[in-house]
């Protein structure tokens, strides 16, 4: 017999692509669901798409179509997720689970017209109360969701985190994350074998660290649990090993380090703008007609020499077609040339601990230096500082970085 939702406690897990990649890893997800269900909770699971689904239906795209329409590419690629929802929600019912698969439509699951790249802008929480008084799981398409006038998105890569997490800041509860890591380490296990797993981390420092290269979250989802401070839980769906919280705080019994982690970010673009005039207004107004073409830059570096400004900035491979195009539309008013630079990697040193200590910015140079290695760029936060550095060294760097902060 259905429980009442009020009866229930209700959390949301997620389950990414090698989770379900496979018939037995869609029958060991529906285990682990049930197990929920058993005891006492109404569950919400947000599911990936199978495996390499998501790649090999863009590789298929474009394979018909030289550069695909973006609003057919997103009716495309959320039939990856709508599989995977079916299949689990099958398995649940063999198991006796009163379970019902839904897509973003169903859901109501309302976003910007930006496809390719759609932003969350609500959730009908009606019509989840709806289905969760009369269903024990809900197992919602992630990485997906419909424009006013119902046309579908998606929201990029690594959406299906965002989906889970505002879904539960919508229902109020916590959010379970399951990958095939188990929780959130220092650094990356496969850079550095000897990496420590964190019991606890910040949103503040996972923010930062999934926006440059930790791949266990994806940024957008921890804004929106930082926002609405949803509790999120990371843990591997293939053990039952203790994984990490990411949290408001760290517990006060657990002094806060002075490093918290080590991102690397591949595969960077430098991008270089000589001899723009030294005029403020210009400046603005090539990174508002980036803004405008949904370019994300980073790395942005700003020198003014005599009567000329040169800027730049990193961006990914997969941009450099639409900022060429946004340039050469856009210097042309200017007399300014630019280059591309490829072969990058952008390393992070993170941590909290940095308001209040001094020392990271010297330690990390000097193991630069020791390397014979001189950063392209540096950018820095409060709480983080980047380097770019070449590829080709890159991912020794960062065993080093590791073993002089004692990560």
């Amino acid at each position: 017999m259905t429980r009442n939702v009020l009866q229930s406690r209700v959390i949301v897990q997620k389950y990414g692509g090698s989770s379900v990649a496979d018939p037995d890893r869609i029958r060991n997800v529906a285990r682990r669901i049930a197990k929920k269900v058993q005891e006492g909770y109404k569950v919400v699971t947000v599911v990936s798409a199978m495996g390499k689904t998501t790649d090999n239906l863009i590789s298929l795209a474009k394979n018909v179509s030289s550069k695909p329409d973006e609003r057919e590419l997103d009716m495309l690629l959320t039939t990856g997720e709508q599989v995977s929802c079916a299949l689990v929600a099958m398995a649940l019912k063999d198991m006796g689970i009163n379970a019902i698969s839904l897509n973003a439509f169903q859901v109501k699951i309302l976003t910007t017209k930006s496809y390719n790249n759609a932003r969350i802008m609500d959730i009908s929480v009606r019509k989840l109360r709806e289905y969760l008084d009369s269903y024990d799981v809900l197992v919602v398409t992630g990485f997906q969701g419909i424009t006013e006038d119902e046309h579908l998105t998606t929201l990029g890569r690594g959406g299906s985190d965002t989906s889970a997490v505002a879904l539960a800041a919508k229902l109020k509860c916590d959010c379970e994350i399951y990958s095939d890591v188990a929780g959130v380490y220092t650094c990356d296990p496969k850079l550095y074998p000897e990496t420590k797993k964190l019991k606890y981390v910040t949103y503040d420092d996972m923010l930062e660290m999934a926006a440059t290269g930790a791949k266990v979250l994806h940024s957008r989802s921890v804004e929106i649990a930082k926002k609405y401070n949803v509790r999120v839980y990371c843990g591997s769906s293939f053990s039952d090993e203790e994984g990490t919280w990411v949290v408001d705080r760290i517990p006060e019994w657990l002094e806060e380090p002075l490093v918290t982690g080590v991102s690397l970010d591949k595969n960077q673009v430098k991008v270089s703008i000589m001899n723009l005039p030294n005029d403020a207004k210009v400046v603005t107004d090539i990174f508002k007609r980036v803004a405008e073409k949904g370019i994300n830059v980073d790395m942005i570096s700003l020198v003014k020499n005599g009567t000329s400004t040169h800027v730049s900035f990193t961006v990914v491979p997969e941009r450099l077609d639409k900022i060429e195009e946004l340039l050469n539309e856009t210097l042309s008013d200017y007399g300014a040339k630019y280059h591309f630079y490829g072969k990058f990697s952008k390393i992070t040193v993170v941590g909290t601990g940095m308001r209040s200590h001094y020392g990271v910015a010297s330690k990390l140079l000097e193991v630069l230096s020791e390397h014979g290695v001189e950063p392209e760029l540096i950018t820095t936060s409060e709480i983080k500082i980047s380097v770019l550095v070449p590829e080709n060294v890159a991912e020794e760097l960062v065993k080093s970085i590791c073993k002089a902060f004692d990560l």
